[in-house]
Order: C-alpha cells, then sequence, then structure tokens
C-alpha cells in the first residue's frame, strides 16, 4: 500500500457518494433549488421579502445541522432536524428566519423535537442496532447519552440560533441581510473561522460544538454548498481540517494510514489509543485526541513544500512553512497534490465508515472499495479486531 494511492482512493468514494444534509426535504428551500435539486446561485443573494437572504438562511440551517450531527446515526439526526424544522415552520415558528422564536415557542419546539425522535427511532432502531451490533432500545439522538429533552433543546439547538441572534442584537441600529456569515468571513481564513467558532469569548459556541463538528460546518459552507462570498485560498477547498470523527478514526487506524505516521505507542502515550477503554475490553480508539500531534516519520520533499503552502496560503496558521507536520493535516499535500479536494476525502471516510467498516469483528471487508489496499485485511487483522471506535 502506498499512502498516495489510498488517499486518493478514498477521496474517489467520497467525490461518487458524498454527504451532505438533503436541503431538498426542507420545505422552506425548495424555492431555492432547480428541478435537479441544486441550489440557485444566482438567487443566493435574494431576501424574498424577509430580513435576510437566502444565504444567510441556509448558512444558518447548516450550523445547526453541524451540532447536532454529532449524533450516533446520521440518518437519524438529520431526519430529525428535516422533520422538526418542517414542523415549525408548519406553525409559523420561523426559528431560522427569526431565532428569538425557537425560545418564545420552547414547549412547542420540545414537543415536536419528542414526538418526531419516537417517530424515527421506531423506523431506525433495529437497522442500527444490527449494524452497530447493539440494542434497539439504546437508540439514542440526544448525544452524550442524555435523555432530557430540554437540555438538548436548549443547549444542541439553542445555543447555534442564540449567536445569529446576539450578532443581530450587537448590530443595533446598523442592521445586515447576513450578519452570520459576516462574522464568520470576517477571519482570514475557514479554518481561523472554525477556531473562533468554538473559542470566541463573545461569539464562540463552547462545548455545544466540537471541533469536527465545526470542520463539518466549514466543509458544508465552503465545498459541499459554495455559500461564502470569498473566492481567496484562504476560504478555498483546502481552507480547512477534516472533521475527522469516529468514522475517520477506524478506517484510518485499520487501514494502516495512521500508524505510516506514528507508532502505537505514540498513540497509546496521546492517549488517540485507550488501552482496555473499548467495548468489550477492547482498545479504543480516541481520534479526536490527534488534533496537534505531529509525525515522528520523515516526509518527501515535495510533500514538505505542499504542506507549508497548506499551512501558510490556505489554513493560514503559520506565516512560514512549519518546522513540525501535524497527523490530522497531512492528507491535505497529497489531496492538494492530486488536485482533490478535502470534503471528497472526508465524504469517503464517511461512506466506507458508515455502508463497510462497521465498528465490530465482522465489517463489509470483502465489499470494501479498499480492500486491496487495507493493512488490516490484507495482513494485520488485529488492527480490525482489537480496537474499537
Amino acid at each position: 500500500m502506498t499512502i498516495s494511492a489510498l488517499i486518493s482512493r478514498i477521496a474517489e468514494q467520497g467525490q461518487s457518494h458524498p454527504s451532505a444534509p438533503q436541503l431538498s426535504s426542507v420545505a422552506i428551500f425548495k424555492n431555492m433549488l432547480d428541478e435537479e435539486k441544486r441550489i440557485k446561485v444566482d438567487e443566493l443573494d435574494d431576501t424574498d421579502g424577509s430580513n435576510i437572504t437566502r444565504r444567510e438562511l441556509l448558512t444558518r440551517f447548516l450550523l445547526l445541522n453541524a451540532v447536532i450531527d454529532q449524533g450516533p446515526d446520521i440518518v437519524g439526526v438529520r431526519n430529525l432536524l428535516v422533520n422538526v424544522t418542517n414542523d415549525l415552520y408548519s406553525r409559523e415558528i420561523r426559528f431560522l428566519h427569526r431565532p428569538l422564536s425557537f425560545f418564545q415557542e420552547l414547549g412547542i419546539a420540545i414537543n415536536q423535537i419528542l414526538s418526531q425522535h419516537q417517530s424515527i427511532k421506531a423506523i431506525r432502531a433495529q437497522e442500527w442496532a444490527q449494524e452497530n451490533r447493539s440494542r434497539a432500545s439504546r437508540y439514542n439522538l440526544f448525544m452524550d447519552n442524555s435523555r432530557q429533552v430540554l437540555n438538548y433543546a436548549v443547549f444542541r439547538w439553542g445555543v447555534p440560533l442564540a449567536l445569529p441572534l446576539l450578532l443581530e442584537k450587537d448590530l443595533g441600529d446598523k442592521p445586515s441581510f447576513s450578519p452570520l456569515l459576516d462574522y464568520l468571513e470576517s477571519y482570514p481564513s475557514a479554518e481561523r473561522m472554525t477556531n473562533n467558532l468554538k473559542d470566541h469569548e463573545r461569539y464562540g459556541l463552547g462545548k455545544a460544538i466540537g471541533d469536527k463538528a465545526c470542520h463539518l460546518f466549514a466543509k458544508w459552507l465552503i465545498s459541499s454548498y459554495a455559500l461564502t462570498r470569498r473566492r481567496e485560498p484562504s476560504w478555498g477547498p483546502y481552507s480547512f481540517e477534516v472533521p475527522y470523527d469516529s468514522n475517520a478514526g477506524r478506517v484510518l487506524w485499520r487501514t494502516g494510514y495512521l500508524l505510516h505516521w506514528a507508532s502505537e505507542e505514540e498513540y497509546i502515550k496521546r492517549q488517540v489509543i485507550q488501552k482496555g477503554q473499548g467495548k468489550g475490553g477492547l482498545d479504543y480508539i480516541r481520534v479526536t485526541n490527534i488534533r496537534g500531534m505531529p509525525t515522528s516519520r520523515p516526509l518527501p520533499k515535495e510533500i514538505q513544500e505542499a504542506y507549508g503552502e497548506i499551512a501558510v496560503q490556505h489554513l493560514v496558521t503559520h506565516k512560514k512553512k512549519p518546522a513540525k507536520f501535524e497527523i490530522q493535516r497531512l492528507q491535505h499535500p497529497f489531496l492538494l497534490l492530486a488536485k482533490q479536494t478535502i470534503a471528497a476525502f472526508d465524504d469517503g471516510l464517511i461512506y466506507i465508515g458508515t455502508n463497510y467498516c462497521f465498528n465490530h469483528d465482522q465489517p463489509r471487508c470483502e465489499e470494501c472499495p479498499l480492500n486491496d489496499l487495507c493493512a488490516g485485511h490484507i495482513s494485520s487483522p488485529h488492527l480490525i479486531q482489537n480496537y474499537r471506535t
């Protein structure tokens, strides 16, 4: 296996199987799409008689989607958002246009979240349980193993809706048709935006959003739907990190990708691998702990040069070529040289992780499009058998 071949194959799968919210299912977006269900780009800055543009409205929806997309079942989570959005708008609770209405009608919002969750569970729980070797009774989209809908509604829905509300308040008598997007695009790069989306003292979403969700939002905003108005490389297809999640961790570990950049001992020291902490007493892969971890292996000169270009011109995290090369960003130079995108790579990880590389000891390796490149399938079955995400 060559790393470049593996990265390219994953991106090819993502190109063929993109993963993004289906906007056509949301009633208020239907007139924004053409017959092929693509956004009418030339009408994005129309206001449709409202106080915000279509571009702003879509941005607000995608931010909310990214926050709640951290649940255990992508299909179920996205259906929950679509169904609740349609229900609330049918009741004239236009919470994306007017975020304050979500809080004013919190009782109705909670009722709809509960009702839709029960309906989706009835449809999805059994299939989810079979795929994940779990019990249907454990199906829960509220995240953090929470059963309290008030906490979920206010924390996971309310916080991202409060951001455009606060931005509108801070504008005072200088209103904008796109306050959220104006704020997001005020940063020098998409990567710098994702950092502040979580950590800004006044406008940061804090624990309501994870690093993965911040980067997922950047992917949708820039690549999946091309909503950003900025066109420089720092707001282009290589301007944000891959939103590493459990699917990414599982695929990249089993294929041997992560072990190409560091040893298991180094990952254990970093607590990316947590011995005995996984399901059934197996080792747990917490790929989010890889953030900032440098590779201990040498890189070809052309990859070093491309990495420097990524850090300085695209991510804008450095003023000059960095001396250390972070593992979470190492697919970037390969993709840049191959003219494949970060979005395609991430979509490939999602597609493979949710359709073939299941989180148990019998994934669909024989049918997996990576099986001829995967170390776990070819020579090191312990990478599949001994680890869980």
